[in-house]
């Protein structure tokens, strides 16, 4: 298998780069930060924020949902109310609520209720974030879920009948705006774009302008990587500046057997055009955001796995990579440090490896801590009424790469993982906790988004 091959680029400047692409000031600084934790949650989908609150969806003891409003900055329950998924695909997880800002001092908050009549699974509402005081309601057949677009609330909705549609909402009213047919996610918006992937047999970028629904750009995922493109795999997004980082997996059709088209790309928000492809990689975890600090490995047309390579999300290049002569044999799990400068190769009880991603050389393992996933044998959610397949966002744990053991400090996860909203850093632990820290860094996604 042949390694991707970096740029040539001095090591030392390389080493620099992947110190400052990889470092915030959360991580550079022993500054005390307001920070607070809330272990009366069960948060089972990312965290979302807005108007100086934040959201997230909750499993109850009994296998319901619900969702959760906490004052951002104090972590306190502000209140809950039942919610549901109603035709959600156990791959996509569970969502979170919307939260949308609509003026000064008022933010709404927007997610769906259990409700049974007729033809209708579901029922969408928007309330006061703050005081969960109900605003409107919206009956639902089917749906992914409500997410914020700008300043609106864009749904999927009758996802599972042949009259799906894509509809924009006001979240003051629940009035809409403007809608197109098929069905479409959000994974990007400012106050008057929105970018969509439409979710067909040909998946597609799509640009639209917020306000009046008329059409910016389109761009075909096939065009960065090939034709036969099937997001049934999974995808996720991130940007990059003023660009789009995409990553579409591979998926194997059950029938054929062949393996779809994958790999990462990047376009431009203004116009939709390409700025650069790596075909043929997968994206590795856990790891940065498509957008942010992707890290990924090469696959050959035999299904045969190269190295790791950390690439510039900005212009595709390789950043840092170890060959795949390098790789330990079995038995490891993917460990990085805050600043993502290493490779870690975490065996659980035992000594691992380590290698820096800016020379592949070995690393002396007496002093390495990585961040890894606390649990690598994650059970699906025991949840009420909906499919199984269901899983919690995964938690990340420290450990000493020279021991395998779990580090005994209590320390925040690094920002590739957590992301940043406004400067709040918040993450799940592994017992379904939220704790937040507000350590200024610039607003950036996480793992999830």
């Amino acid at each position: 298998m042949p390694v991707i091959r970096p740029h040539a680029r001095p090591a030392l400047a390389l080493a620099g780069t992947l110190i400052l692409a990889g470092c915030s000031g959360s991580e550079a600084a022993t500054q005390e930060y307001p920070t607070w934790h809330n272990p009366q949650v069960n948060a089972v989908s990312r965290t979302v924020t807005g108007g100086d609150v934040a959201m997230t969806t909750s499993m109850k003891p009994d296998g319901t949902l619900e969702a959760v409003a906490l004052d951002l900055a104090s972590g306190k329950k502000l209140w809950a109310a039942p919610t549901t998924m109603a035709g959600r695909l156990p791959g996509m997880g569970v969502p979170a609520p919307a939260i949308v800002e609509t003026g000064k001092g008022q933010t709404v908050a927007v997610s769906v209720d259990p409700f049974r009549k007729g033809r209708w699974n579901g029922r969408l509402v928007g309330r006061d974030a703050r005081t969960g005081a109900q605003k409107w309601t919206r009956p639902v057949h089917s749906t992914f879920g409500p997410q914020r677009c700008g300043g609106f609330v864009c749904l999927p909705e009758h996802t599972a009948l042949s009259a799906a549609r894509v509809v924009v909402l006001d979240p003051a009213t629940g009035k809409v705006m403007w809608k197109f047919p098929g069905i479409a996610e959000v994974e990007w918006s400012d106050a008057s774009r929105v970018v969509f992937l439409r979710l067909a047999r040909n998946p597609v970028l799509e640009a639209y302008d917020l306000k009046t629904g008329k059409p910016v750009w389109r761009q075909p995922v096939e065009r960065a990587l090939g034709a036969g493109v099937d997001v049934s795999g999974g995808w996720s997004f991130g940007t990059a500046g003023d660009d789009l980082v995409g990553y579409v997996a591979p998926y194997t059709n059950p029938k054929t057997k062949s393996v779809s088209p994958f790999g990462l790309f990047s376009v431009k928000l203004s116009d939709g055009s390409i700025n650069w492809m790596r075909p043929s990689v997968v994206r590795v975890y856990p790891s940065g955001s498509p957008g942010h600090a992707p890290v990924v490995r090469p696959v050959d047309q035999q299904g045969q796995y190269g190295g790791f390579a950390r690439l510039d999300a900005e212009s595709g290049r390789v950043l840092g990579q170890i060959p795949a002569a390098q790789v330990p044999g079995s038995g490891w799990w993917l460990a990085f440090p805050a600043r993502m400068d290493t490779i870690g190769f975490l065996r659980h009880g035992k000594a691992g490896a380590a290698f820096d991603l800016a020379t592949g050389r070995d690393v002396e393992l007496e002093n390495e801590r990585g961040w890894s996933f606390c649990v690598t044998d994650p059970k699906p959610l025991p949840l009420k009424g909906q499919n199984s397949g269901f899983y919690s966002v995964a938690a990340l744990c420290e450990f000493n790469l020279a021991t395998g053991k779990r580090t005994t400090a209590s320390s925040t996860p690094p920002g590739w993982f957590t992301g940043s909203q406004g400067g709040w850093r918040i993450w799940r632990d592994e017992k379904g906790g939220l704790h937040g820290v507000n350590d200024a860094t610039i607003t950036s996604p996480g793992m999830y988004g």
